[in-house]
């Protein structure tokens, strides 16, 4: 379900806050943050951002076609082991 057009994106300030700071100083650093749910804003592109899987922080950098997606979806959670290989005796 799309959030209410009455409401702003949700973005976690600290993060925002981080991302203006760098903007106005010109620099591009490595930003961490546990947020994955704020969603990917014009201000963050050509920024990387280390969003966090639950494991580890996985290093994004931002494209302009991110823009609207949220962070989370970049940074899957499950790693894919493969299916179980075809054992016979297991089927008797």
């Amino acid at each position: 379900m799309a959030r209410s057009l009455k409401k702003n994106p949700f973005v976690a300030n600290h993060s925002l806050r981080k991302i203006q700071n760098l903007n106005i100083k010109e620099e591009k650093k490595i930003i961490v943050t546990w947020s994955r749910a704020s969603v990917i804003v014009p201000a963050m592109i050509g920024h990387t951002i280390a969003v966090h899987n639950g494991r580890e922080h996985l290093p994004i950098y931002v494209t302009d076609r991110m823009v609207d997606h949220k962070l989370g979806e970049f940074a899957p959670t499950l790693l894919f082991q493969g299916h179980a290989r075809n054992d016979k005796k297991s089927r008797r």
